[in-house]
């Protein structure tokens, strides 16, 4: 091995090291500008109310009742479906998600870049739609036989973002939960090699999407509106991939050194 050649295996995985801890430092900085952001939209408690059964009387309309009822009911009397559910909430949208881009970032990293900016693309147009439609989620409507799960629970977190940020509790139109669960599922499956675990992954948004049902946090139109939203987030990103300037590259100099290449 040559001196260069060790220079160059030693200096690799510092670099590496230094980017991958500015990947980290950017999606931090994004979570907690998105945190920050997300808790001062919609504090208009009666609209949003208002809002909320404005979307259960809509579903009402389209199916005839309220599927969230049923479901929420189904969870409740089994513990292991219970606890099931309240554990694939409360996990899939920091820790999956963080677990994932650092999966893509080190296994994948052709792919990283696309991946990341479509979650952030998507988290970014959900924003709007928390400013723009304040809604409050099917949990604070006992009167429609809705449990609070959240107010009744004593796991640590709930009610809240990251730190020292109390989360947005009327922001449930469109569901980011099943907006990420979306692209995460989708993205992995198509990432990952083995079939089972392609299997597992398309799997994993209908897993998040029963949950975010089951209790009460969500009601099933915030979930069409968060699989809207994910599709407008990776749309938007292919379309800048598709459309961003081509830099021109100089031709690199293979003359010889100390000879002036010969005009024609």
């Amino acid at each position: 091995m040559t001196p260069g050649t060790r220079a160059e295996s030693r200096s690799w995985p510092t670099g590496r090291s230094v980017n991958l801890a500015l990947q980290a430092a950017l999606w931090f900085a994004f979570v907690f500008g998105y945190q920050l952001i997300q808790a001062g939209a919609g504090h208009d408690r009666s609209r949003a109310l208002a809002d909320g059964l404005g979307v259960a009387d809509l579903e009402r309309d389209l199916v005839h009742g309220l599927v969230e009822l049923r479901l929420q009911d189904l969870a409740r009397d089994s513990g292991t479906l219970d606890t099931f559910v309240a554990l694939t909430y409360w996990s899939s949208e920091f820790a999956v998600v963080a677990l994932a881009l650092l999966w893509v970032y080190l296994r994948r990293r052709e792919a990283f870049p696309r991946f990341r900016n479509t979650l952030i693309v998507t988290n970014v147009i959900a924003l709007i739609g928390f400013y723009a439609f304040p809604t409050a989620p099917p949990r604070r409507f006992p009167s429609l036989g809705f449990i609070d799960t959240v107010r009744s629970s004593s796991a640590p977190g709930h009610g809240h973002g990251l730190l020292p940020f109390p989360s947005n509790q009327y922001a449930a139109m469109p569901s980011l939960h099943s907006a990420d669960a979306l692209i995460v599922g989708v993205g992995l499956a198509l990432l990952v090699r083995s079939r089972a675990m392609k299997v597992v992954w398309l799997l994993w948004p209908l897993a998040v999407w029963f949950s975010v049902l089951a209790t009460g946090n969500h009601f099933w139109l915030d979930i069409v509106a968060g699989i809207a939203v994910a599709g407008l987030g990776g749309l938007a990103v292919a379309a800048l991939r598709k459309h961003r300037p081509a830099w021109p590259r100089s031709a690199p100099n293979r003359s010889a050194p100390g000879k002036v290449p010969r005009v024609r």
